[in-house]
């Protein structure tokens, strides 16, 4: 690597250095994913795009889009999935705060603590709901800023709340 990276604008132009996140300043290096892992964020991110299209609520947003949460020092985070509402500047930089919706997919080797953070992360810096997809237990946690997080099964139907009124998708759908 040989360069220090520590803001945004340094990773923004760092070229590639494979998938990494910026957290509070220092690098943070990204295995690439497992093939059940791609299926499942490209599944819900298939129904999600397919929904927010359909009602012109925004976008949603593949893995690797980087979301500046925090200056000084710098936080970029990148969810597997991600809404943003109509209106929100979308340009060649990373996106000014939090997306409305953040999909994390866990992966095999991702510690518990690890995917806590990253949740609270997400909620202090204004992300509505967040929404932890199990691909072993197959389930969904829903997460939301000063509620107990709530987890969803197999046959039940993950909806949207306020963030996206009127989603519903079956997890067996998508599981």
């Amino acid at each position: 690597m040989g360069q220090l990276i520590r803001t945004a604008e340094a990773l923004l132009q760092a070229g590639d250095l494979g998938r990494c996140e910026l957290v509070w300043g220092e690098l943070s290096m990204m295995l690439p994913t497992g093939g059940r892992h791609g299926r499942l964020a490209m599944r819900i991110g298939h129904a999600l795009a397919d929904f927010v299209d359909r009602e012109g609520l925004g976008e949603v947003l593949a893995a690797e889009t980087g979301f500046l949460l925090a200056r000084n020092p710098d936080t970029v985070r990148a969810p597997d999935v991600a809404f943003v509402r109509r209106g929100r500047e979308i340009g060649d930089g990373f996106i000014d705060g939090p997306p409305e919706l953040a999909v994390e997919v866990l992966s095999p080797g991702d510690r518990r603590g690890y995917v806590q953070e990253k949740v609270a992360e997400w909620l202090e810096a204004g992300t509505n709901r967040v929404w932890v997809v199990d691909p072993s237990e197959q389930s969904v946690t829903v997460h939301v800023l000063d509620r107990e997080p709530w987890a969803l099964g197999v046959d039940e139907i993950l909806r949207g709340g306020p963030v996206l009124p009127g989603f519903e998708l079956l997890l067996a759908r998508l599981f």
